[in-house]
């Protein structure tokens, strides 16, 4: 046992000659229980067990992160415990290969930091610093993006800085000043980052950021929930982040935010007042299509009619909320945003909340017809903003994608209640399975032997197929005609053709020549191709189509 020395600021240090890597240790506060390291590098016992020392320098590196320009990125957002049988840094990057292959360039990975348990969504933040132990150990880690970098793949990981997990997260005992009762959060009081002590609370987050980018050698970083970190000092913590970034050197570093309030500040740079984050997921696109689509109408799908018309006001200002009154909130929403560039603004047609928070886990392709599953995999990926594709959507998978948790005890017996209360308005009898139950885990898990059979095969040769055509795409999305089951979205010598009902009939201008098509033997058991007469196209069904005009 060594003593710690009092240092300026309220710190204490000390310095054990006999500790290396590998050593484990815990501190204890004023006679109290032994505990981890909060900034702990490992848990190889888990989040309560003691911590191990990680040489953070140890590890050679076989490949440099790619160093071109973020060019029209492709997100592809996984759960590392899910994506594989495995569930292990390794088996992902077993994947590495088809990845590159299916056409993306960006992992997004669900955030990583060690939580209670054997399997969590990440959402639930112990130890933040630590790779969590069941996926392997902090080297398996570097290792898989090594990989990913030698693919020239880049790799951004989820973090969780609005909150603390409800078990397991240790910063909190070691000083009275993390979190405050001046603001609240979803998940109770709010972390104090403007404060009178808020210091050190600023430079625990910051730090555990510029860690990842550093140690790990990360490309960017997802901030989970930035409306819940509440800073009303003179430099918001994630304009602070963005600087720091800024200041590391090399490559750029991509900072992506999840925010719902449609607010231009957070992709502002700072010199214009802004947060200086690189781009924001952009949630209007999402649920106007799954309202037109699926049908959906509680929550905040009630703020969304799904006409093509709404729909194209989002495509034209990035999003469809830009300061007229939101239902579902009861107060105005958003900003605008048509001035800015559209790849700062992430699409997607699945996330894992979006699937996640399903009381089945259900995906878009389960709920509704395969034609309109293609019309909306062709939309996401002609557009000019940045697209991403959630684990197996590539191929259509038929597996879930759950709320899943391992907590002890009473805590457990809570999150397990409290699943089943937030569904109980589900009038279908849908009940959510048990997040405690080992089965809920493991039916999230990838059937990797379904992109070998139909029609799985079709729906994966589809979207190699679509981001094949992506790469030959530029410049802003105009749109030559709407009505009411269909679009016409131009991007400079392209025209996609949309419809979303079966029925619609588009104008083809002339001169054009057809390129590709959602309805063909390819993709389709029964395609049913849309007739093309005399400068118009019929659609018979849902679907999709490409073609060259003239300029």
């Amino acid at each position: 046992m060594s003593a710690l020395a009092t240092e300026r600021g309220g710190y204490h240090s000390t310095f054990v000659r006999e500790a290396g890597s590998g050593s484990r240790y815990r501190y204890r506060l004023d006679g109290g229980p032994e505990l981890p390291d909060p900034a702990s590098r490992f848990q190889p016992e888990g989040v309560h067990g003691p911590s191990q020392v990680v040489d953070p320098g140890a590890y050679r590196w076989r490949h440099e992160r790619p160093d071109d320009a973020w060019a029209d990125p492709v997100v592809y957002e996984l759960h590392v415990g899910t994506f594989s049988s495995a569930g292990t840094f390794a088996a992902t990057g077993d994947k590495l290969a088809y990845l590159a292959d299916l056409g993306v360039d960006t992992i997004e990975l669900m955030p990583l930091g060690d939580f209670p348990g054997r399997w969590n969504w990440g959402y639930d933040p112990g130890a933040s610093f630590a790779p969590a132990r069941v996926y392997g150990e902090p080297d398996d880690l570097r290792r898989l993006i090594d990989h990913a970098h030698g693919l020239k793949l880049r790799v951004v990981l989820d973090v969780v800085y609005n909150h603390f997990g409800p078990d397991g997260a240790y910063l909190p005992a070691f000083s009275q000043h993390v979190l405050t009762s001046r603001h609240a959060t979803p998940w109770g009081q709010a972390v104090d980052f403007d404060g009178p002590e808020s210091e050190g609370v600023r430079r625990y987050f910051l730090e555990n950021a510029l860690m990842w980018l550093r140690e790990y050698r990360f490309d960017g970083l997802r901030l989970d929930a930035t409306f819940a970190i509440i800073d009303d000092g003179p430099t918001h913590l994630l304009a602070e982040l963005s600087e720091s970034v800024s200041r590391l050197g090399g490559p750029k570093r991509l900072l992506i935010a999840e925010d719902p309030r449609n607010q231009r500040n957070v992709v502002l740079p700072r010199e214009q007042g802004g947060l200086g984050l690189d781009a924001v997921w952009a949630d209007d696109f999402h649920h106007s299509l799954r309202v037109r689509l699926a049908g959906e109408g509680r929550g905040y799908y009630r703020d969304f009619s799904g006409s093509s018309a709404d729909l194209a006001r989002t495509l034209l200002g990035n999003w469809f909320y830009r300061g007229h009154h939101s239902t579902a909130r009861g107060a105005p929403r958003g900003t605008p945003a048509s001035d800015l560039p559209p790849d700062r603004f992430v699409y997607c047609i699945e996330n894992h909340d979006q699937v996640g928070n399903r009381p089945d886990g259900s995906r878009l392709n389960r709920d509704i017809p395969e034609a309109a599953y293609r019309a909306a995999s062709a939309l996401l990926l002609f557009l000019p903003q940045l697209p991403m594709l959630f684990m197996g959507q590539e191929w259509g998978a038929g597996t879930p994608f759950l709320y899943f948790t391992d907590h002890e005890g009473e805590l457990g017996r809570q999150v397990s209640a409290g699943r089943r209360r937030e569904f109980e308005y589900f009038s279908s009898g849908t009940e959510a399975p048990d997040p405690q139950d080992e089965s809920t885990f493991l039916r999230s898990k990838l059937d990797w032997s379904e992109p070998e059979r139909e029609p799985h095969a079709a729906t994966l040769r589809l979207y190699r197929d679509l981001l094949k055509l992506r790469r030959g795409l530029s410049g802003p999305v105009t749109i030559s005609e709407v009505n009411d089951g269909g679009l016409s979205v131009r991007r400079s010598d392209r025209l996609l053709l949309l419809a979303l009902e079966p029925n619609v009939e588009l104008t083809l201008p002339a001169g054009a020549r057809l390129l590709w098509s959602s309805e063909v033997a390819d993709y389709a058991a029964a395609p049913e191709p849309p007739i093309v007469h005399e400068g118009h196209v019929r659609f018979p069904s849902q679907g999709a189509l490409i073609a060259e005009v003239p300029a």
